[in-house]
């Protein structure tokens, strides 16, 4: 992994995944569409690098390796699903974000800088800098 962290690409992370849960199926493949038209937009502008929606199950794996069933789709922190797209900034990812029709219907956007490498190696290096400078 690079050292080098580049902050062009953000993690939209969508949570929420019972807000369909009183809804018509009309009016579900209807909201899904707003969804859907907003991506293509920004894959016809090229901010849309990859995303894809999430089913709603899955295994989690604590880390004692116990492994239980979920998520737990009646959790309103579940995950409904991600995109990454690039952006000039976090500020601008985060306008990207405000646009998302989901936000409408409960749904909510977590909107993350995509690293190089993970933040704990850059702590470390900071440590020893700190450590160094102190001797």
């Amino acid at each position: 992994m690079s050292s080098e962290a580049s902050e062009s690409e953000y993690l939209l992370l969508f949570r929420g995944t019972e807000w369909h849960h009183s809804l018509a199926p009309e009016e579900i493949r209807e909201r899904v569409a707003r969804f859907v038209e907003w991506a293509d937009g920004l894959h016809k502008d090229g901010t849309f690098k990859v995303g894809r929606p999430l089913f709603h199950r899955g295994k989690i794996i604590q880390g004692n390796q116990t492994v239980i069933d979920g998520p737990f789709a009646e959790s309103k922190e579940a995950i409904a699903g991600l995109i990454i797209i690039e952006a000039a900034s976090l500020e601008d990812a985060v306008e990207i974000a405000k646009a998302c029709p989901g936000l409408q219907y409960g749904l909510t956007v977590e909107v993350r800088p995509v690293s190089c490498e993970p933040g704990e190696l850059e702590l470390a290096r900071e440590k020893e800098r700190a450590s160094k400078a102190a001797k």
